[in-house]
């Protein structure tokens, strides 16, 4: 008899009589694929279903489109897709990406799973929904991300997938829990939608409010004029359209270097930029950095390379009282001078018409975009009064802060839900919800 773990036996607790725990190989087949994307000339085309396709859906199903791509026949009759199978992501850079499952519908013999996945494919006793469910769980999923090796990439082998400890209930039973949680999930899943449609709209709100602002000003009565940029249109007449150059005291480019999770300095990364916000969260650091390096309260940090839809995005660093803060080699600090108000300047380059612009003049980069500071510091600014500035300034920090209250009420009762379907799905996959089992 195999022995269970003591902490597994706890995650699972008391299963129902007739049901089992026992490792997954013994009733499913285990495979990592190694089908990568190359094309290769002396092998067949086939289909390939990605990361992304079992990321973004708990089905795989035809309708789907699929990469382009081509396997040897050996690789095309292991890891073609079959109706009943569990594909999983089994590489992740994020641990809380490791395991996330996806079933296939459909007998997909022109499909072949793609690097970065697992095969799980059921054996007689064992439904592959209900084994999708399962892997969505806490006590299996979380062994998945307990086996995953890595620090800055997680990868999960074949053997912590083989030897993790499943409930095995039988089969009638399993069909019926599969059943109840595409339905139960599937109304959760609407109301989380409706929430997500709701916020995006609050976003709409602040991006409309904010362009208005700072390029119109808050006076509708004020005299305007034709500002004679496309993405500016027309501005107060007492204003002034400048080059971002004319008003910036110093550009600097970040440091280039390994990074740690421990260290003396925090070194911003394009994932610590959110609506215009630094997040230090998951920062990472470095012993040692040069002063002049060091950000101070209202430097601007503009992300210079990246994929195209993300380079231009700036936030404000408001300081960090617990340790010294520089940023990586892909962002740039701005420090402006007197004449611009930082908080002002970085409402205006959040603006969407002023990300669209500088989108069109970044250039291309191995397989990313690169927008460099001095063609962008060539772009033409809206330059009001400063003191007009600050009173824009205080305006849309009235006015944002009572959208992001009602934001955060909105995420807050998305985290409820998705924790609510979270522990639905373990409730019920580990016998614990009456009337299934």
């Amino acid at each position: 008899m195999t022995t269970v773990p003591e902490k597994v036996q706890q995650a699972y607790n008391q299963l129902p009589s007739g049901w089992r725990l026992e490792k997954l190989k013994f009733f499913a087949d285990v495979r990592n694929s190694n089908v990568d994307k190359t094309i290769a000339d002396d092998e067949e085309p086939v289909q390939l279903c990605n990361y992304t396709d079992v990321y973004y859906n708990d089905r795989i199903t035809r309708d789907l489109e699929f990469m382009r791509g081509s396997a040897t026949k050996t690789e095309i009759e292991k890891f073609q897709l079959k109706r009943n199978q569990v594909i999983i992501t089994k590489d992740s850079e994020g641990w809380e990406d490791i395991g996330i499952p996806a079933l296939v519908t459909d007998d997909m013999p022109d499909v072949l799973c793609g690097y970065h996945l697992s095969v799980f494919e059921p054996g007689a006793d064992l439904d592959g929904a209900f084994l999708a469910w399962l892997c969505r769980s806490e006590p299996l999923n979380d062994q998945f991300k307990l086996g995953a090796n890595g620090v800055t990439r997680y990868g999960l082998g074949q053997y912590p997938m083989k030897n993790a400890f499943a409930a095995l209930p039988p089969l009638e039973t399993q069909q019926r829990i599969a059943g109840f949680l595409d339905e139960k999930t599937a109304r959760i899943d609407g109301l989380i939608a409706k929430k997500r449609a709701l916020l995006a709209r609050l976003a709409e709100k602040r991006q409309a409010l904010v362009t208005r602002a700072v390029t119109k000003g808050l006076d509708p009565a004020a005299p305007m004029k034709p500002s004679g940029i496309d993405w500016l249109g027309d501005v107060p007449a007492h204003w002034d359209v400048l080059p971002l150059k004319r008003v910036l005291a110093s550009s600097t480019y970040g440091i280039s270097a390994s990074l740690e999770p421990t260290g003396e300095v925090a070194i911003l990364r394009m994932g610590n930029l959110a609506d215009g916000e630094i997040d230090l969260g998951d920062a990472r650091f470095l012993d040692e950095v040069d002063e002049g390096l060091l950000l101070a309260p209202n430097d601007i940090v503009f992300n210079r390379t990246n994929s195209l839809d993300l380079v231009g995005k700036t936030a404000i660093f408001r300081g960090c009282q617990d340790y010294p803060v520089s940023l990586a080699s892909y962002l740039v600090r701005f420090r402006f001078g007197c004449r611009y108000h930082p908080e002002y300047a970085n409402y205006v380059m959040g603006t969407n018409d002023l990300m669209a612009l500088g989108r069109t003049i970044a250039l291309p980069s191995i397989g990313q975009a690169n927008l460099n500071p001095s063609r962008y510091a060539q772009i033409e600014f809206p330059v009001p009064p400063f003191e007009e500035q600050s009173k824009i300034v205080d305006f849309l920090a009235g006015e944002i802060r009572t959208l992001r209250t009602g934001a955060t009420k909105i995420v807050t009762s998305i985290e409820q839900l998705d924790e609510y379907r979270t522990a639905l799905i373990t409730a019920a996959v580990t016998g614990k919800l009456t009337g299934l089992q």
